[in-house]
C-alpha cells in the first residue's frame, strides 16, 4: 500500500458525454504518493476525472497511465440489497474455502483458494472494528444496513485490498460524526496515493496538498485547506489591484485617444484654412497634406493598438478574479402561519424498529433538525412522513402540501434532459416559463437541455432541487435529507441563506451540525431507538 513508485498520472486527456457536452479538454495531471484533496465547483469534473483513472469511463482522447492498484469509492454507492457483507467486502470465496477446509474438506481448490489468506476472518473483522462497524457480521446482507454503513463498509472493503491508489469522491456524505473521525483516522493513516473529493471541511484539513480544478486545469496549493485559502486570499487580492490598475490603464488610454482625435482634428480644420487661403504654394500644400494624414493614420493606430492592449489585459486580470456562480433559490407562497399545524404523529412504530412513543406534534414554520446514528431510522422516518414507507403502526399525518429531497437524489429520470424533468413536476408552466427559473439554478441555456444522466453531484442536487421547488403547489413543509452532500462551499452557503428566507415549516435530516445550526434551528429530534427532544449540546458531546 506504501509503495514510493505509486503513481497516477494523465496525458493530453479529454472527455466528453454522448449529448457533446464537454467535461474535460487537454488535461494534464501527475499525482505521487500522499493525500491529495481535490476541490473545484460543481461541474468542473472532478466526479468525472476520479471515474476516469477508475477505469469506468473511457477519455474521448488521450491517455491516463497508473502505477499501483487503484481501489475507488464513488459518490453514488449503490450496493445490492442483497449482497452479504463478506461478498461485499470481496472474501467470500476465500472464506468459504477456509470454513471447507475446517470441516475436513482438504481438496487443493480449497487451499489455492485460501493462499495465504488464513486470517482473512479475522483481518475483516478488525478493519469492520477500526471503522466503527464491528457490530456487522460477516452474514448480514446489505439491505440491513444504513447507506452511512454502506459507505464505510466500501471503505473497509478497499483497505482489505490494500491498493496502492486509493480515491474517495465525497466519502463523508451520509456518516454521522462518530463514522466521520473513524474515516478521518483511516485517511490519517493512509500511506499510499490517496486522491479524495470532498466538501468536508475537517477532512480536507487532513490533506498534503490541494489540486483546485477549474477550466480543465488544476492549480496546485501545497498544504491543507486553510493554506490553500489563505494562498486564494492573497491571490485573490492581487489579482483584484490588476484589475483596478487595468481599468485605470483603460481610461488613460481612451482618453488619449480622444485627445489625439482632437488635435488631428485641429490640424485638418488648420490645414483647410491654409489651403483656402492660398497662402502657400499647391505643391508645398499638397505635401503637407499627404504627411499630415499620414501622420494621422499613424497617430489613431498607435492609440487604438495601445487601447486595444489595455482592454486585453483587462480581460486577462478580469479573467484571473474568481466569480464562482451560486445558486439563487426563491421560495414563493410558503408561508405557514404561527400555529398552524404541519403534522402529527401518534404512537408511531417504523420499520427497522424505530418508533414514537405518544404524540408529536409540529405547528407553525418551526425549523426542526433530525438527528441520530447511521442506521437510526431517520431517512425511514421521513420516507414514512410523505408516504412512501407504510408504518408498522401508529399514525403520522401531514397537513400541508410537502416536497421531500432524497437522499440518493432518485427524484429525476435520467433519460430525460433537466427541463424536461422540472417539467414532470410543473405541467401546467410553460417552457420558457420553466427555463427562466432553472436559470436561478444555473442551469442557463443549453444547461437545461442536459440529459440527468450526464449531471456531476452537485449538479443533479440542482436539478433535483429545482424539480421539487418549481413543483406545483409550492412547499410549505420542505424535509431535506442530507441536502449537504455533494455540494460545494459555495453551494451550501448559498442554499444557506435560501433556507433561511423560506417561510414555510422546515425538517432537515443531516449529520452536519455547523450547518444545521446555520439554519437557525427551532428544535432538535433525536431517533435513537425512540424520537426525543435533544439540544446541540447533546448532539456534538454523543456523537
Amino acid at each position: 500500500m506504501s509503495s514510493p513508485l505509486a503513481h497516477i498520472t494523465c496525458s493530453s486527456l479529454s472527455f466528453a458525454w454522448p449529448d457533446g457536452s464537454e467535461v474535460l479538454d487537454d488535461f494534464q495531471l501527475t499525482v505521487g504518493p500522499g493525500r491529495t484533496g481535490l476541490i473545484g465547483v460543481n461541474g468542473a469534473g472532478k466526479s468525472t476525472l476520479l471515474r476516469l483513472i477508475a477505469g469506468e469511463l473511457t477519455p474521448t482522447e488521450g491517455h491516463i497511465r497508473i502505477a499501483g492498484e487503484v481501489g475507488y469509492l464513488p459518490q453514488n454507492l449503490v450496493l445490492d440489497t442483497g449482497l452479504r457483507v463478506d461478498a461485499a467486502l470481496g472474501i467470500a470465496a476465500t472464506r468459504a474455502a477456509l470454513h471447507a477446509i475446517e470441516a475436513g474438506d482438504v481438496g487443493e481448490d480449497r487451499f489455492a483458494a485460501v493462499g495465504d489468506d488464513w486470517d482473512v476472518e479475522e483481518r475483516a473483522r478488525a478493519t469492520l472494528d477500526q471503522l466503527g462497524l464491528g457490530h456487522v457480521g460477516l452474514d448480514r446482507t446489505i439491505g440491513e444496513m444504513s447507506g452511512g454503513e454502506c459507505v464505510l463498509l466500501r471503505l473497509a472493503a478497499l483497505l482489505l485490498a490494500r491498493p496502492e491508489v486509493l480515491l474517495l469522491d465525497e466519502p463523508t456524505n451520509n456518516l454521522d460524526l462518530y463514522a466521520r473521525e473513524r474515516l478521518y483516522s483511516a485517511v490519517d493513516a493512509w500511506s499510499g496515493v490517496l486522491v479524495v473529493v470532498s466538501h468536508d471541511r475537517e477532512l480536507l484539513e487532513r490533506v498534503d496538498q490541494i489540486a483546485d480544478l477549474r477550466d480543465s486545469a488544476v492549480t496546485w496549493y501545497g498544504g491543507n485547506l486553510s493554506a490553500y485559502e489563505e494562498a486564494l486570499a492573497v491571490e485573490q487580492d492581487a489579482a483584484e489591484r490588476m484589475v483596478r490598475v487595468a481599468e485605470a490603464d483603460v481610461h488613460r488610454q481612451k482618453r488619449e485617444l480622444a485627445d489625439a482625435q482632437v488635435k488631428l482634428a485641429r490640424r485638418k480644420r488648420y490645414g483647410q484654412k491654409m489651403q483656402e487661403s492660398k497662402r502657400e504654394p499647391k505643391i508645398v500644400m499638397g505635401a503637407r497634406k499627404r504627411a499630415a494624414q499620414e501622420s494621422a493614420g499613424k497617430h489613431r493606430i498607435m492609440h487604438a493598438d495601445r487601447l486595444a492592449e489595455a482592454k486585453e489585459r483587462l480581460d486577462d486580470a478580469v479573467e484571473a478574479v474568481r466569480d464562482d456562480d451560486e445558486i439563487r433559490i426563491e421560495l414563493p407562497h410558503t408561508k405557514v402561519h404561527p400555529g398552524s399545524g404541519v403534522l402529527v404523529l401518534r404512537d408511531l412504530e417504523l420499520a427497522y424498529g424505530a418508533r414514537v412513543q405518544g404524540s408529536l406534534e409540529v405547528r407553525g414554520p418551526e425549523r426542526i433538525a433530525l438527528v441520530g446514528r447511521n442506521g437510526a431510522g431517520k431517512t425511514t422516518l421521513l420516507r414514512t412522513l410523505v408516504g412512501e414507507l407504510a408504518p408498522v403502526s401508529g399514525e403520522a399525518t401531514v397537513q400541508l402540501p410537502t416536497r421531500f429531497l432524497p437522499q440518493r437524489l432518485d427524484v429525476l429520470d435520467d433519460g430525460l434532459s433537466v427541463v424536461e424533468n422540472v417539467a414532470r413536476f410543473a405541467p401546467e408552466a410553460t417552457d420558457n416559463g420553466i427555463r427562466a427559473r432553472l436559470a436561478r439554478f444555473l442551469f442557463k441555456g443549453a444547461r437545461a437541455d442536459r440529459l440527468a444522466a450526464t449531471l456531476s453531484g452537485g449538479e443533479r442536487f440542482r436539478a433535483t432541487l429545482a424539480a421539487l421547488l418549481l413543483a406545483e403547489p409550492a412547499p410549505r413543509l420542505l424535509m431535506l435529507d442530507e441536502p449537504t452532500n455533494n455540494l460545494d462551499m459555495a453551494s451550501v452557503r448559498r442554499l444557506t441563506a435560501a433556507l433561511d428566507a423560506y417561510e414555510g415549516a422546515l425538517i432537515v435530516a443531516s449529520h452536519d451540525v455547523p450547518f444545521l445550526e446555520s439554519l437557525g434551528v427551532t428544535r432538535w429530534l433525536l431517533l435513537d431507538g425512540e424520537l426525543r427532544d435533544t439540544t446541540a449540546e447533546e448532539v456534538r458531546a454523543g456523537m
